[in-house]
């Protein structure tokens, strides 16, 4: 499994419907699920995104229908990263050539 971390912003109709984003990140959990993606964390934020998801996904394909399906619902943008435990850097650094 790999770590994606997902950054997200409300859109104009995500933004006029504030309210409902908590019973929101349910159902993105849900249909997570049925695509093999553990939504590990969920956080609402300050700033330049309205909510930062870390993921957990058997692979890149995964993730890509899992946001595919945030966008279709219209709410939500999101900027997508893979990330990388510090075993992973370590393994990725150890193929580097000196």
């Amino acid at each position: 499994m790999a770590i994606y971390i997902s950054l997200n912003t409300l859109t104009d109709q995500g933004a006029r419907n504030v309210k409902d984003t908590t019973a929101r990140a349910d159902v993105f959990r849900d249909a997570a699920k049925k695509l093999g993606v553990t939504v590990k964390d969920v956080y609402w934020t300050l700033g330049v995104y309205d909510a930062v998801c870390v993921l957990d996904a058997p692979d890149d394909s995964a993730i890509a229908a899992l946001q595919a399906s945030l966008a279709a619902a219209g709410n939500m943008r999101t900027v997508t990263l893979r990330a990388f435990s510090g075993d992973e850097m370590g393994a990725i650094l150890a193929r580097v050539g000196k």
